[in-house]
C-alpha cells in the first residue's frame, strides 16, 4: 500500500444516552474523519473486540452524563492497519497494528470505520496473527497480565475467579507461560476449555461452593485474581486461604453502589477499621507497549492462544452487546468491521 486515499467521511457507531442499556441506543451514523493530533496515527479498522466494561461505565448515569462526550463512540480493542502515522513515527502507511483506539478507553471509538490510536497505545502486529485474534488482547489481555505477573512469582499458586471470559482465558495462559500454579473457577460446561489453556485446578461454581472449596484446600493461595466480582466474602474470608502476604485483585468493574462500596471499604479504609487482613488492590489494564509486545510475542510463538467467543458483522454491534451481556462468553467477542483481505490488498 504506497497510497492509502483518505475519504472525508465513515461510518461509525454512535450514542447520546445509555438509559435502558447502550445496545438500545446505538445509531450506525455517517460522520467527519477523525483528525489525529501531533502524537495520534490516523488507522483503519478491521476488527474490534466488545469488552464488558464498554457498557458498565456507559451505563453508569453520573459518570456518563459527566464524562463522557455527546455523541460516543464505543469500543477501545482494535486490530488494522496505519493510514496516516503520526510525524517522526517509524510506522508505515499499510502496515498492521493492534492495541487500543482513542484517547478514553471507555469510549475509544473503535466501532467504526477508522480512528485514531495514540503512538504508545499500540504496536506492529506479529506474524501469524489473524486481526481477529489481534483484536481482543489489549484489555483483557493487559488486565490478565498486569493483574497476575507484578504480584506473584513462578511457584506462586494462583487463585483466579472466573477463567473462562476474556480475562480469565488469558489469565490461565499468561500465568502458565511463567509458571504460576493456577486454580480457576468457571461452570461445568467451561471446564475442559479451562484446563485445555492450562488450569492446574477447577472448580465448578454451579455445583461447589467456591469459598469451602477453597478453604478446604489442602493448599495456601498466594495471589487471588476476582474477574467476576459476585462473592465478597472471597476477599474478607481471604486469609482462610491464603499465605500471609498474598494480595487480593479485583478486576471485574461495576456501577452498581454496593461494589462501589465494597472497592471504598477495602481499598480505602485501614485494616482496622475494615476488618480486611490481606491487602486489596484493583487492575485495569495501562497501555503498556512492553506488556502489549510481550503478550504478542507469546502468541506468535504458540504459547498463548486467543479464545474467540463469537464474531458478529460490522452491523450486528447491538447482537455483541447483548452477547457481552450475558456474562456467558467463553473468550472474545470480536466486530467485523471490514474485510480481513483489505489488510493485503
Amino acid at each position: 500500500m504506497a497510497t492509502i486515499e483518505i475519504p472525508s467521511t465513515m461510518r461509525s457507531w454512535q450514542y447520546r444516552s445509555t438509559q435502558g442499556g447502550l445496545e438500545n441506543n446505538l445509531t450506525l451514523s455517517i460522520v467527519p474523519m477523525p483528525q489525529p493530533k501531533a502524537d495520534q496515527h490516523l488507522v483503519r479498522i478491521i476488527a474490534a473486540a466488545v469488552n464488558p466494561v464498554d457498557h458498565r461505565l456507559a451505563e453508569f448515569q453520573l459518570l456518563h452524563r459527566l464524562t463522557f462526550p455527546k455523541p460516543a463512540s464505543p469500543g477501545n480493542d482494535f486490530a488494522g492497519y496505519i493510514v496516516k502515522p503520526a510525524p517522526g513515527s517509524a510506522l508505515k502507511p499499510g502496515q498492521l497494528v493492534f492495541g487500543g483506539a482513542g484517547t478514553n478507553f471507555m469510549c475509544g471509538g473503535a466501532m467504526s470505520e477508522y480512528g485514531v490510536a495514540n503512538t504508545k497505545a499500540i504496536i506492529p502486529m506479529p506474524g501469524g496473527l489473524s486481526t481477529a485474534d489481534a483484536a481482543g488482547i489489549t484489555i483483557a489481555g493487559l488486565t490478565a497480565y498486569q493483574s497476575i505477573l507484578p504480584h506473584s512469582k513462578p511457584g506462586s499458586r494462583v487463585f483466579l475467579n472466573g477463567g473462562s471470559g476474556g480475562v480469565g482465558t488469558f489469565g490461565i495462559q499468561i500465568a502458565k507461560a511463567e509458571g504460576r500454579h493456577i486454580t480457576v473457577t468457571c461452570s461445568a460446561a467451561n471446564v475442559e476449555l479451562c484446563k485445555f489453556l492450562g488450569a492446574d485446578e477447577v472448580i465448578d461454581y454451579k455445583t461447589q461452593n467456591v469459598l469451602q472449596t477453597l478453604k478446604a484446600s489442602p493448599h495456601k493461595y498466594d495471589l487471588v485474581v476476582d474477574n467476576v466480582g459476585n462473592d465478597q466474602n472471597l476477599y474478607w474470608k481471604a486469609h482462610e486461604y491464603t499465605n500471609p502476604g498474598a494480595k487480593f485483585v479485583t478486576v471485574a468493574v461495576s456501577h452498581h453502589f454496593s461494589f462501589i462500596w465494597f472497592i471504598a471499604t477495602a481499598q480505602l479504609l485501614p485494616s482496622f477499621l475494615s476488618g480486611a487482613k490481606r491487602q486489596h488492590l484493583t487492575v485495569f489494564g495501562n497501555a503498556k507497549v512492553e506488556d502489549l509486545k510481550q503478550i504478542a510475542d507469546w502468541m506468535a510463538e504458540g504459547k498463548i492462544k486467543s479464545v474467540i467467543d463469537s464474531k458478529y458483522k460490522f452491523e450486528e454491534l447491538r447482537q455483541a452487546y447483548q452477547r457481552v451481556k450475558t456474562g456467558r462468553a467463553k473468550g472474545k467477542i470480536v466486530v467485523n468491521v471490514a474485510p480481513e483481505e483489505e489488510c493485503t490488498a
